[in-house]
This record gives structure tokens, C-alpha cells and sequence, in this order.
């Protein structure tokens, strides 16, 4: 049985708000000077809404949260293949919040935000991987 239209919609549209996350890291990075602090947050951010999508597509609820191992451990359910990649991607929650206001800690260096783009790039394209291209943006 083909997935409900209304659900092809709505991972699409994580998929695209992810994607769009992605691009906003890609952009910060190469700025001058680069946007250190506002690319952690994309890509974090980016990590989350793909997790979300994956388990829209599958139909699996989830509450309002940053936290991507929470997110993670219930798309475990989903392929338990993802541990790794979720492993990787887990530090990255706290960049969703960590320099978003004043007196944050000291900025971290541009190789730990290229380290945390290359983890977003690898988790969305996981995802990707596991749902159907009538699903993509």
C-alpha cells in the first residue's frame, strides 16, 4: 500500500526545511568571517528536522523537542543501522541552543563547525536514503 498523500507532504516538507538548514550552514561557513556560531546552530538544525521526517514518513510521533537523542532513539526503531550516524550526530544538540543568547560560551572553532556540517550532510543524506524519492523535495 503507497504511503498517504498527506504524509508524502509532510516529510517532504521536513526534508525540505532540513535541506534548506543545510544550505544555511554551507553559506555561514563561507562567509567572511565565517558565521561560526550560526552555521553549529543549522546544522543541528538540519540533523533534527531530518530525523523528523523519517519518522513522519513512518507514521511514528514525536513531542517538540531539540534533543537528537531522543529523536535518534526512536528512529532506531525504525533501522537500527542509523546507530552510528546517530551516535555521530547526538553532540550536536546543544548547538541549538548553546550560542543562540548573550553570555554563551567562548565560540568554537571553524574546523568543529565544518566537523558538525559534515555530520549533517551525512545524517540528512542517510535519510534520504531510506525514504522514497516521491517523498523528496
Amino acid at each position: 500500500m503507497p504511503p498517504d498523500p498527506a504524509t508524502i507532504e509532510d516529510t517532504r516538507s521536513w526534508l525540505k526545511k532540513a535541506i534548506t538548514d543545510l544550505r544555511g550552514a554551507t553559506i555561514d561557513l563561507e562567509a567572511s568571517p565565517p558565521l561560526i556560531e550560526d552555521a553549529l546552530f543549522h546544522a543541528q538544525q538540519a540533523v533534527e528536522k531530518a530525523l523528523k521526517a523519517l519518522l513522519t514518513f513512518h507514521d511514528r510521533p514525536f513531542r517538540k523537542t531539540h534533543s537528537l537523542e531522543e529523536l535518534g532513539e526512536a528512529c532506531l526503531q525504525i533501522d537500527a543501522a542509523l546507530r552510528r550516524i546517530i551516535d555521530d550526530a547526538v553532540p550536536l544538540t546543544e548547538y541549538a541552543w548553546a550560542f543562540r543568547y548573550p553570555g554563551t560560551p567562548e565560540t568554537p572553532g571553524l574546523n568543529e563547525a565544518q566537523a558538525a556540517l559534515a555530520v549533517a550532510i551525512r545524517v540528512v543524506d542517510a535519510i534520504l536514503s531510506r525514504i522514497p524519492p516521491a517523498a523528496h523535495p
